[in-house]
């Protein structure tokens, strides 16, 4: 699972034929949308993908199709350096380090520019935008944080997960195979720098970290009672309520956030239609829709959020995060790094 979904359903992937034919605004394009993305997206009934899907077709002459490469945007650099037709008109669940590794390795330009293409993006929060050339435009973020059992750690500074008394009970997840464990290790460097961060690593091992594979692999062994501390999402009181084994600590008063893009493939085969599909994702109802279901934060400043996920919810005192001019050039080196000293 590439990222972290609360909400289970008992759906199946979605591949989406249903919908309007012909689309008003588009002068190349079939009608069809074709949407990149990733599993939990749409796998089941709870997903947000299929919500999206059927509201906005209920308004808009255009079909939603939804796609999940094997391989996620590795297969889209794969085919853009073959010369291949890319036959998807926008990729929705794009990092920043997956457009650093797309600049790194393409010559010519994957996605288009979004600049002054989509009305409501002036509504995404500066804090969240990660990408200098508008290409990828967040729709959510989450925020890395530790969910831990009270009854048996208080967990308050990065210090306290190298102390004596914490032994053996912080899990987290290798930063080269999970979204979160590389949030995490890249919070590790912004709190210790670049020339810090692998003493602090070898503290936690020295302490007996468990480093797993997957968010998945991590959460169940945390569930298992493997361990008193895991690395996670600040949201995850909305599924599981406020109770003792489930608290969300801020360490440092921090939160590492992870802001999701979606971006327009540059050939998209139904350009307009596509824009239209990212002006409805930013709309302030649907933003509150695509939180509640993705588990995340919105993106803008004025979604609607039903009190209850407001509330369990929690936003870190300070979000850091570093942007792509930070991690360019950065960050496979460090992530190098760190795996030759603290998983080989």
């Amino acid at each position: 699972m590439r990222r972290r979904t609360f909400i289970a359903g008992a759906g199946t992937a979605v591949a989406a034929t249903a919908g309007c034919v012909g689309y008003t605004g588009g002068n190349e394009g079939d009608g069809v949308v074709t949407v990149a993305t990733y599993e939990s997206f749409v796998d089941s009934e709870d997903s947000i993908g299929p919500w999206l899907k059927e509201n906005f077709e209920a308004d808009h002459d255009a079909e939603i199709e939804f796609t999940v490469p094997s391989s996620g945007i590795n297969q889209y650099i794969r085919r853009a350096q073959e010369g291949a037709d890319i036959d998807a008109d926008l990729f929705v669940g794009l990092n920043v380090d997956e457009l650093i590794r797309i600049d790194e390795e393409l010559d010519e330009p994957l996605f288009d520019s979004l600049a002054g293409d989509l009305e409501r993006s002036d509504r995404v929060l500066d804090e969240l935008r990660f990408d200098p050339d508008d290409r990828a435009i967040p729709y959510d973020t989450g925020y890395i944080s530790l969910v831990y059992d009270e009854r048996e750690v208080e967990p308050t500074t990065f210090e306290d997960l190298t102390d004596e008394a914490n032994r053996g009970e912080l899990i987290t997840q290798n930063a080269q195979e999970s979204d979160p464990g590389l949030a995490f290790l890249l919070w590790t460097v912004h709190e210790f720098g670049a020339d810090g961060y692998l003493d602090y690593w070898q503290q936690l091992e020295d302490n007996e970290v468990r480093i797993l594979g997957s968010w998945s692999d991590a959460y169940n062994a945390y569930t298992n009672e493997a361990a008193d501390m895991v690395v996670s999402y600040s949201t995850d009181q909305v599924y599981n309520g406020d109770t003792p084994r489930h608290q969300v600590g801020f360490l440092n008063d921090q939160g590492y956030a992870q802001p999701e893009g979606m971006a327009r493939f540059a050939d998209a085969p139904d350009a307009d239609a596509a824009t239209d599909f990212m002006e409805f994702m930013l709309q302030p109802e649907v933003q509150g829709v695509i939180a509640e279901r993705n588990v995340q934060f919105p993106a803008v400043d004025d979604a609607e959020l039903d009190e209850e996920f407001a509330s369990l919810a929690h936003v870190p005192p300070e979000p850091v995060t570093f942007g792509y001019d930070e991690l360019a050039g950065n960050l496979d080196g460090w992530v190098d790094e760190w795996a030759r000293q603290i998983v080989e």
